[in-house]
């Protein structure tokens, strides 16, 4: 008993933390903002491909009824931004194999959160990488907007994924060294 509270120590807290006690929960909070957000993406990406909307007019579901959404680009950093801390946050829960996919999926936000902020910053400074008409970001060079973004949220998505799955399937080294409830009950 005493090697198990010292473990827990060691691991950066006790139960009652955020990635121990309140981690399945924050997981499942999370998805659930990450899977709104690939709805708002696949519903532009609809929008344009399956019923031919030129991309100025395709704006997801939000979108129609507020424009201002799509086009500010401090929502998008803003979001991105609550991406990279989320994934650094709930981080700490994640052992193992799972913890490798997640630190995958939080190096590639890093980076997409990297080139939202230099959006931002064209958009508040009004000086636009290499001169051109709108605020571009680096890979936006070459690649549209729409498909880059569907991009960066898919490689993003997937290791994400990949880290959920195998966090909640630990194998038995993983799973005794968790902190929280999110592993399914093992089977015999």
């Amino acid at each position: 008993m005493a090697n198990t509270h010292v473990h827990s120590h060691a691991a950066g807290g006790e139960t009652g933390t955020l990635n121990a006690r309140h981690h399945k929960l924050a997981l499942y909070a999370f998805l659930f903002v990450v899977l709104a957000h690939w709805a708002e993406h696949l519903a532009q990406a609809f929008q344009i491909y399956a019923m031919g909307w030129a991309v100025p007019k395709a704006k997801g579901v939000l979108g129609l009824w507020f424009p201002w959404l799509i086009t500010s680009e401090v929502l998008h950093y803003a979001f991105a931004l609550v991406m990279l801390v989320s994934l650094f946050a709930l981080r700490k829960g994640f052992v193992g194999r799972a913890r490798t996919w997640w630190s995958i999926a939080l190096v590639l936000q890093f980076w997409h959160h990297v080139e939202h902020l230099l959006l931002i910053l064209q958009s508040s400074t009004g000086v636009n990488l290499l001169g051109r008409p709108v605020p571009t970001s680096i890979v936006q060079l070459l690649v549209p907007r729409v498909e880059l973004h569907l991009f960066y949220n898919f490689i993003v998505f997937v290791p994400m994924v990949v880290a959920m799955v195998l966090h909640m399937r630990p194998n038995r080294e993983e799973r005794a060294q968790m902190r929280c409830t999110c592993a399914v009950p093992a089977m015999a």
